[in-house]
């Protein structure tokens, strides 16, 4: 599973049929999910270490847009303590339906893949994808396609949806070099080995902001199946919790309104154009 949007292929397809069995075999509490959290008091959220969206930061503290976020609407909903389960990205869905938390709070992405496993909030954040270039951008990269078009050396990180949008551009899957994050992505920039990395419009900007040798390009959308994608992420329910998603909703709503949204998640690099009205049911379609 692509750590933030795409699954591609029938092993893909197989590996979701797998999870909505599973799903469907445990024991899911049913009811008034959110009348019993607020009973319980305590709120479990599912994160996967990822910076910006929901990680354990240096002081052992944990936070995040996604995680913040939750803190403030679960508590405006009643549920005072928010509590972090940390899992891999992969595991997220999978723990969720098999009740080792009660929420995804790490910004995934919104596909009709995971709409098949999982209930979504509306998304808080929208995405573009960026390049980390040279300075001067030699190379002239803009878009995957440029990349196909010169032949550059394309890098992008372990699990990324950048993956399949390159691949969807006709790059070689197999030339693709594959670091462990945007950190090594910068490090490779700048050493020359490769000559662009592949991540988010945020992630991208944020890891440049120091570096003397290298740039972020500006933000494009990705071209998949023709079409030009943009990705959203949101918060991920159990398919049985829908008052608890839509009373999510209703106060994040409010937040988007009154501009308080842009407020909280400003700290972790978000901006206005990573703000967005799409909702969950345009991504699920």
């Amino acid at each position: 599973m692509r750590r933030r949007s795409l699954l591609t292929g029938t092993a893909a397809i197989a590996g979701a049929a797998a999870l909505t069995g599973a799903a469907g075999c445990s024991r899911v509490p049913t009811g008034n999910a959110l009348a019993r959290l607020r009973t319980q008091g305590t709120v479990r959220l599912g994160i996967a270490g990822e910076v910006p969206f929901g990680y354990i930061d240096e002081q052992g503290e944990f936070t995040g847009e996604a995680p913040e976020l939750a803190k403030i609407i679960f508590g405006r909903l009643g549920i005072g303590n928010v509590q972090p389960v940390a899992t891999d990205f992969a595991s997220l869905i999978p723990g969720l339906n098999s009740q080792q938390f009660d929420v995804v709070s790490a910004g995934m992405y919104i596909n009709p893949e995971r709409c098949e496993q999982v209930i979504f909030s509306d998304p808080e954040y929208q995405m573009l994808d960026a390049f980390i270039v040279p300075k001067g951008n030699p190379k002239n990269l803009r878009n995957y396609a440029d990349v196909v078009r010169a032949k550059a050396r394309l890098a992008t990180g372990t699990g990324y949806a950048e993956i399949d949008y390159a691949a969807e551009a006709g790059y070689p899957e197999k030339d693709l070099v594959i670091l462990q994050d945007q950190v090594a992505g910068l490090n490779a920039v700048e050493s020359g080995r490769v000559d662009a990395f592949a991540g988010t419009a945020l992630t991208t900007r944020l890891v440049v902001e120091k570096s003397r040798r290298a740039e972020v390009t500006e933000p494009f959308r990705p071209i998949v199946d023709g079409r030009e994608q943009i990705d959203g992420g949101g918060f991920a329910f159990r398919p049985v919790d829908t008052g608890l998603r839509d009373a999510f909703n209703r106060e994040i709503h409010r937040m988007k309104k009154s501009g308080e949204l842009l407020r909280v998640l400003r700290p972790f690099g978000f901006t206005e154009n990573e703000m967005t009205t799409m909702t969950a049911k345009e991504l699920c379609s």
